[in-house]
């Protein structure tokens, strides 16, 4: 082979390779982390101050990154074209005699030859392979090539600029506006990268859920997560000294309501520290002198802002009280951090039953406080749109024209389920068992 085809073939690999120096750079700073290079450049990091101004100014260093490409390719194919084509020509003119088609339709044909040629080993070499390489290699590639392309960008500054008024303008023609702020990442999209987190074993499942829960928080209001008023653990403010200690050794709790009348009522809130303390005086203050000022909130306050608002407030219990006033329940800050971490104990807890337990292949055993939503999901079902019940035990009543009595024998077909109360106390559902009903075959049709 000549000097001449040799000069020609390392000039296209260094063209090849300019190409796929820049297409290797433009990957690696757009997958840089932002956070991490201002971390690094506070701390003197010279090469991620440089990182981080190019990925501050996009627009800047796209520009010269594209200018680049463009002018390795475009030279890459006029010089392969120019150098290949006419050669090829001649030797199956001359060398060949092939005389089947005329030498302009030949020359042509050649020069598409070259280009489809150039464009494979161009695509898979200056393209795909750095590209690959940048996503593996991110920081490394990112760093290798910076002090280059900063300098491509100055170098090339009039002509970004040029390039840059000129997209501006053709983008202002479509009524867009090249200025407008950039859409925020949505919970969606995060909440996407997440579950793609996890897929990929980067981030574990309890992360997930804890992430989960975060996003949850908002989305939820006091009704869903309080204590309900039925099952609330409160303090008359005229029982007596012997009662209010056995109400605090059987409940383990350390605040408690006061009410007067009724539940309804409520005075004050009672600390379990603040009565022991008093009841070893000689002269003990009255149990309404101990009492701290409630804190009310409406059932519709998002967990988010009520957790904030007691965090600020420093109150550890706020009273739930829905539209009329009354008393809808209580809420505690441990019941709001429950919905981010998960269920809370300490070495004096009970361990609570589950609200689900599946007992058999198709038999489970639930709480009838269990939220139909809950139970859905656990047996795989859904229920029709129609029913209004938020729990398991409201829907077994609404089945029914009467509350039952205590100890009653309770079973009902409803939505595809046949439920069995196990335990009624205080005219609520405790526990039932609920198994699946066969679905009914469809009549047959005559012919």
């Amino acid at each position: 082979m000549s000097a001449d085809p040799l000069l020609s073939i390392l000039i296209l690999i260094v063209l090849t390779a300019i190409n796929a120096f820049f297409a290797a750079a433009e990957i690696a700073v757009i997958s840089l982390s932002e956070t991490k290079l201002k971390k690094q450049a506070e701390e003197g990091d010279r090469k991620s101050a440089k990182l981080l101004a190019l990925m501050q100014a996009p627009d800047n260093f796209l520009s010269a990154i594209q200018i680049a490409i463009t002018l390795a390719g475009f030279l890459n194919a006029a010089f392969a074209a120019d150098s290949f084509a006419d050669p090829l020509v001649e030797w199956l003119v001359l060398d060949m005699d092939f005389t089947v088609l005329p030498v302009s339709v030949l020359n042509t044909l050649m020069v598409v030859l070259v280009t489809i040629l150039l464009s494979y080993f161009t695509l898979v070499l200056g393209e795909l392979v750095p590209k690959r390489v940048a996503m593996k290699k991110t920081e490394g590639v990112a760093r290798a090539t910076v002090g280059v392309v900063a300098a491509v960008a100055k170098v090339f500054r009039p002509v970004i600029w040029l390039l840059s008024k000129s997209t501006n303008g053709v983008l202002r023609l479509m009524h867009i506006d090249p200025k407008a702020d950039e859409e925020h990442v949505s919970e969606d999209e995060i909440r996407m990268m997440v579950d793609l987190g996890e897929e990929r074993g980067a981030i574990q499942s309890n992360e997930k859920e804890l992430i989960d829960n975060i996003f949850e928080f908002n989305n939820t209001t006091a009704e869903d997560v309080m204590v309900h008023r039925t099952d609330m653990v409160m303090v008359w403010v005229d029982d007596p000294p012997e009662e209010i200690i056995r109400t605090i050794r059987d409940s383990g709790i350390s605040r408690f309501p006061v009410y007067d009348e009724d539940a309804d009522d409520i005075v004050g809130i009672l600390n379990t520290r603040d009565y022991l303390l008093n009841a070893q005086l000689p002269k003990p203050k009255a149990l309404r002198e101990l009492l701290r000022a409630a804190y009310f909130v409406p059932e519709s306050v998002r967990t988010d802002v009520l957790f904030r608002d007691m965090q600020s407030k420093k109150v550890h219990l706020a009273i739930v009280v829905d539209e009329y006033g009354g008393t809808s329940g209580l809420v505690t800050m441990e019941d709001l951090l429950e919905e981010i971490v998960g269920n809370i104990y300490d070495e004096f807890d009970p361990q609570e039953e589950k609200d689900i337990e599946q007992v058999d292949q198709n038999l489970w055993r639930i709480s009838g406080s269990c939220d139909l939503e809950q139970v859905a999901e656990a047996l795989e079902m859904e229920f029709p749109d129609d029913v209004e019940s938020d729990t398991l035990g409201g829907l077994i009543f609404a089945q029914l024209s009467a509350i039952p009595q205590d100890g009653s024998q309770v079973e009902v077909d409803t939505c595809g389920l046949h439920i069995k109360v196990l335990e009624l106390t205080d005219r609520r559902v405790e526990w039932a068992l609920v198994s699946k009903l066969a679905p009914t075959p469809a009549p047959e049709q005559g012919p």
